[in-house]
């Protein structure tokens, strides 16, 4: 009984280590087979800022993408939602090349769906702008037509501005700074000054002859 259990009990680690190990190559192997496909780069960038839309997109993957018909898809569109891609997009290994309209400006979408290596599909989008085209600058020629439309406007109001100024020498004028009213004032005031001292000597002269005649009429004694 003992001579066959320690037999056993040593066979027990290496079939432990032998089912760590099995299982360790199963999760190794299972791992790259479980990821997709990812896009690694395209050509415009994502937020990238262009003086003109490109003649064709370029988007670059992980792995080979499969060509079968309509399993790739591309749409490029403005910012009205116009499409730009003129033709199907074409695959080669990881490389997917769509064609496009250069008549275009403003944000331009990009939403690409593929199907990966494994079978899956996959789907994303970006987006990169084109600027619009700067207004053009107005011809020196109009320029120098519309400038003496400012001049006749000027000559009439320095020809209306004397018309408003009066006039020095003009007699009426000359009689209205004439008749100011501090002359009226001054005379009104004395005026004002002799009638009160008129009428300070009447009182006066009234007092003093009332006291000359209680004088003389009291008795003396």
């Amino acid at each position: 009984m003992t001579s066959s259990a320690a037999p056993r009990r040593r066979l027990l680690p290496a079939l432990l280590a032998a089912a760590a190990l099995a299982a360790a190559a199963v999760l190794t192997t299972a791992a790259p087979a479980s990821a997709h496909d990812e896009l690694v780069s395209s050509d415009p960038a994502a937020g990238a800022t262009l003086e003109a839309v490109p003649a064709e997109i370029t988007l670059t993957y992980s792995a080979e993408i499969l060509a079968e018909d309509g399993a790739t898809q591309v749409q490029v569109t403005d910012e009205t939602g116009a499409s730009l891609a003129e033709t199907a997009p074409v695959v080669s290994g990881t490389e997917v090349t769509q064609t496009l309209s250069p008549a275009a400006s403003g944000v331009v979408s990009v939403v690409w769906r593929v199907v990966s290596s494994d079978g899956h599909p996959i789907s994303g989008d970006f987006t990169f702008t084109v600027p619009a085209a700067a207004a053009a600058a107005p011809t020196p020629t109009e320029t120098a037509s519309s400038a003496p439309s400012a001049s006749p406007s000027a000559t009439t109001s320095e020809t209306a501005a004397p018309a408003t100024t009066p006039d020095a020498t003009d007699p009426a004028t000359a009689e209205a700074s004439d008749a100011s009213p501090l002359p009226w004032i001054l005379l009104v005031v004395a005026l004002l000054i002799v009638a009160g001292a008129i009428a300070y000597l009447f009182v006066a002269r009234g007092r003093r002859g009332a006291g000359d005649g209680g004088s003389t009429g009291t008795p003396g004694r």
